[in-house]
């Protein structure tokens, strides 16, 4: 005897877990209306096409701010998703919050690491080659790009530990993204920031 599935409950998980209406219908179906059974089935199938999220177009998001409590340091993000139900969802919109946070305490000057500009990349290559320059010859090129990549994850922001890292356990920003991707079923995307700071050029 198959276990009835009601609108009701179809609404319900889709409230609880933020993904589509016929993903929550048919997890319920699979997992006998067992609703803790059909978020974990969700969960499942929410991070094995994690990565296919990207290329759905994140249209919709939210602009959160942070103002640090001396008032002299603030921040706007933007960050992006698919749907305006997901848009409004308070995890989302914790997490714009927190990268808003993050982005004041961490400085970071770029999203990703191909926002970072070529020319800056390359001063930043003959520093670390002169620092390198006393070093025997066959190392003196892993050196500078393990420079080059230890300096990448200061500046990126999806590259660097949430700053908060007692309560993310040591995750990259982009390690958070990734997972509440999993968890929401749709692309979470941090479209643009800015950080602003009293007297600060």
């Amino acid at each position: 005897m198959s276990t009835q599935i009601t609108a009701a409950d179809v609404k319900a998980l889709r409230e609880r877990t933020g993904a589509g209406m016929m993903d929550c219908k048919q997890a319920l179906t699979e997992a006998g209306g067992d609703v803790e059974k059909a978020t974990e089935i969700l969960r499942v199938k929410g991070q094995a096409s994690a990565a296919k999220l990207g290329a759905r177009e994140a249209g919709e998001g939210t602009v959160q701010s942070y103002i640090h409590a001396n008032g002299k340091v603030g921040v706007l993000v933007e960050v992006d998703c698919s749907t305006d139900f997901v848009a409004r969802n308070d995890e989302f919109v914790a997490f714009a919050r927190e990268v808003a946070l993050h982005i004041a305490a961490a400085r970071p000057q770029y999203v990703r690491e191909e926002d970072v500009p070529e020319e800056a990349r390359e001063a930043e290559r003959r520093i670390f080659a002169e620092q390198a320059a006393d070093k025997p010859e066959n190392v003196r090129d892993r050196i500078v790009e393990g420079k080059l990549a230890k300096w990448l994850e200061e500046i990126v922001l999806l590259a660097q530990p949430h700053v908060n890292g007692d309560k993310y356990d040591g995750k990259t920003i982009d390690e958070i993204r990734a997972e509440l991707a999993a968890k929401l079923g749709e692309p979470v995307v941090i479209r643009r920031f800015a950080r602003f700071e009293v007297g600060a050029a």
